[in-house]
């Protein structure tokens, strides 16, 4: 029996470069049939935003459908899962869905059986790792207490080795994790596909997060890259040496190990695909793809036409791809939006498409954009960024950004992940100047007062203005 409303996947990567999928053409090596069929069959929001340039406050704003500074979350030492509202999850839970998460969790400083770990956040099903736990990632091949053991107290932090969780207990694994989440993606679709139910599955992938050269043995040989080691806390140099070494300009192979794993998780999406065509159920199904910041550039990823990176408030910090898709004519096919897009949005609009009360989710930041992806409009007029030392706002074609120069955060992101955050202020044009490269903070005072206004006007509504 076929559900009456729409299963849901949303499939959430981490650092994917806005360049890099092959049907944009601008790179010749990179492949991924996968999204390009995502995007051939979906629409595709060109001017989609992530709330924050960093992972968990981008994720909790994703999760709650507002902005996470309402409660207090900008940066990686104050995240926090949004307590105080219902998730996106417990939504469709009370809507009789279903639901399941797989792969990475990062909302900030989890500990297990927190509010933050999807079991207590509204997901029957989980299977995850808290990279709140392990500096931020989760590494691609070890998860077991031996892995523990061998890298050390400090070292199976930083590289992420921890046992897995199913629930609140442990699950070791040794084996290629993106394989792994795409099994168990492709296993929960297949048992859900037939239940009275429909179902929402969060698939939240670590690639294409560094380290990238934590390949499968078969893999590195087939592509013909070396091996890697990853620190361990017996090796004779520090952890901050050794990882400049680990990232642009001076990993070789880099962009070779980054396009590895994208590929392969790539070619995950690209079976999940291939299980929903299988069980009949893919025009049922709305499939949503996005990755939760910015590309990192110091793991090798590209965000052309777009200045910037993860960790900055340039356009290559927050814009990023954004691909949905719900054949059997709900959404057009092959089609590409304008009009500004948020992550947020997708908290409404989702529920929209289950038919939820929405009352249910009048308090959001985010719009219902189901009116935007079947036939066009303008999306949200203003957007707002605040990580605590810098912020931005866009208002139609003009964008304003202020860093504050001085804050141990600009010194430490510029020396150490080679990202730059630019001059103190700057405003441009992005109908003409995309790629923010033409600063016209001196020649238009007059809009750089005007958006400073309306962004301490929000600062004031979410209750969190700015104390620097």
């Amino acid at each position: 029996m076929k559900p009456t409303r729409p299963n849901v996947i949303l499939i959430v990567s981490d650092d994917h470069g806005y360049a890099d999928r092959s049907s944009l053409g601008i790179h010749p090596e990179v492949r991924t049939p996968g999204l390009d069929r995502l995007a051939a069959e979906g629409v595709e929001c060109t001017e989609a935003y992530v709330t924050a340039p960093i992972c968990s406050p981008s994720r909790a704003g994703l999760i709650a459908g507002q902005y996470q500074a309402r409660w207090g979350a900008r940066w990686f030492g104050d995240s926090s899962f949004p307590a105080h509202r219902p998730s996106l999850a417990e939504q469709f839970g009370g809507l009789g869905y279903s639901t399941g998460y797989l792969g990475k969790v990062h909302y900030g400083q989890e500990d297990v059986g927190d509010r933050g770990c999807p079991p207590h956040h509204g997901f029957d099903e989980t299977y995850y790792g808290l990279a709140g736990k392990q500096q931020g990632r989760l590494n691609y091949l070890r998860h077991s207490d031996s892995a523990v053991a061998e890298y050390g107290s400090e070292a199976s932090w930083r590289m992420a080795v921890q046992p897995m969780l199913d629930g609140d207990d442990e699950i070791e694994l040794e084996g290629f994790l993106t394989d792994e989440l795409g099994a168990r993606a492709r296993d929960f679709t297949r048992r859900h596909s037939s239940a009275p139910e429909p179902f929402f599955l969060m698939l939240a992938f670590n690639a294409v997060h560094n380290f990238c050269w934590q390949l499968p043995p078969e893999e590195l040989r087939r592509r013909g890259l070396p091996n890697r080691d990853d620190w361990h806390d017996d090796d004779a140099v520090g952890y901050g040496g050794w990882y400049d070494g680990s990232i642009t300009p001076n990993l070789e192979h880099g962009r070779e190990y980054y396009l590895a794993q994208l590929e392969l998780m790539d070619a995950q999406i690209g079976a999940l695909l291939g299980e929903l065509d299988d069980l009949g159920i893919a025009d049922d199904t709305i499939v949503v793809y996005l990755t939760d910041n910015g590309g990192s550039t110091c793991n090798y990823a590209d965000n052309t036409p777009l200045n910037g990176t993860k960790y900055t408030l340039w356009e290559g910090g927050i814009r990023v791809p954004f691909l949905v898709r719900w054949p059997g004519g709900h959404l057009p096919a092959g089609i590409r939006r304008a009009g500004m897009v948020s992550s947020m949005d997708l908290y409404p609009t989702v529920l929209s498409a289950a038919g939820a009360d929405p009352a249910s989710y009048a308090d959001c930041d985010g719009l219902d954009q189901l009116d935007l992806l079947r036939t066009g409009g303008s999306g949200h007029e203003e957007l707002h960024w605040d990580t605590g030392f810098q912020w931005a706002v866009r208002a139609g074609r003009w964008k304003l950004t202020t860093v504050d120069r001085d804050a141990g955060e600009v010194s430490y992101l510029e020396s150490i992940e080679h990202a730059t955050l630019g001059p103190a202020v700057r405003l441009h044009d992005l109908a003409d100047d995309p790629g923010e490269r033409h600063d016209l903070a001196s020649q238009r005072p007059d809009l750089v007062a005007r958006l400073t206004d309306r962004h301490q006007a929000w600062q004031r509504e979410t209750g969190k203005e700015s104390n620097r």
